[in-house]
């Protein structure tokens, strides 16, 4: 099961540009939290929280919870807008939205593939041609699925993984619903496909020859009448 992170936060007094980089000087992240049926408030988190729930791949679609002083117990949230430093690649701002096991929402969840050693194709030298690294549902926001497992024991070149073999967990449905659109594809090595590439070309070359000589032969004939 995936670690759920605590955030402790803070109302945040000053709003605006100045209040945003006040509160990084003073190793906060900014933020907003909203939903619930409360009124939007400017918050601050804690910087190295915020930063180790990141680089762990779970500030994005990962249930958390909020620590906000003077209130009883902790409020489960979810990030709903991460801004990302351009040059750091840091969270430099946070909207967090209040949750509880009635919230539905559109979640992007991972795709990751097992049994790639049991797949003849990949075993011929094919590669696993990744369309979409996540796949975007419909999900309780307590019940999120942490990643969805893709098996690719025996598939051969050319073969392909669809969204209709993921295993849905109950309560959670495609956000795609009018096709059984591609995640992946077992494609050919580039040496197979260069040999391909170069025995259509050559076919097509002598395609094109006996065309020509058809037409001389026809030239030919034409001017002997």
């Amino acid at each position: 099961m995936a670690e759920t992170d605590i955030f402790y936060c803070e109302p945040r007094e000053k709003t605006g540009t100045g209040g945003a980089r006040a509160a990084r000087r003073a190793q906060w992240v900014p933020g907003v939290l909203y939903g619930g049926g409360a009124d939007p408030v400017a918050i601050q988190l804690k910087k190295n929280e915020v930063e180790k729930a990141f680089k762990n791949g779970r500030l994005r679609s990962h249930l958390a919870k909020i620590d906000v002083p003077g209130e009883d117990g902790q409020q489960p949230v979810i990030a709903r807008d991460v801004q990302i430093h351009p040059v750091k690649g840091l969270p430099v701002h946070v909207d967090l939205m209040r949750v509880d096991e009635k919230t539905r929402l559109d979640v992007a969840v991972p795709v990751r593939f097992i049994n790639e050693e049991k797949s003849p194709g990949l075993k011929k030298g094919g590669v696993l041609n990744v369309v979409r690294h996540a796949v975007e549902v419909y999900a309780p926001a307590t019940a999120i699925p942490e990643v969805f497992e893709l098996d690719v024991d025996g598939l051969e070149v050319g073969d392909s993984i669809h969204a209709s073999a993921i295993k849905l967990p109950d309560g959670v449905t495609h956000v795609i619903t009018d096709r059984d659109f591609t995640i992946a594809t077992i494609a050919a090595p580039s040496a197979l496909r260069s040999a391909d590439e170069e025995a259509e070309a050559a076919e097509a070359d002598a395609e094109s020859e006996s065309d020509e000589a058809g037409d001389a032969e026809n030239e030919a004939e034409d001017k002997e009448e």
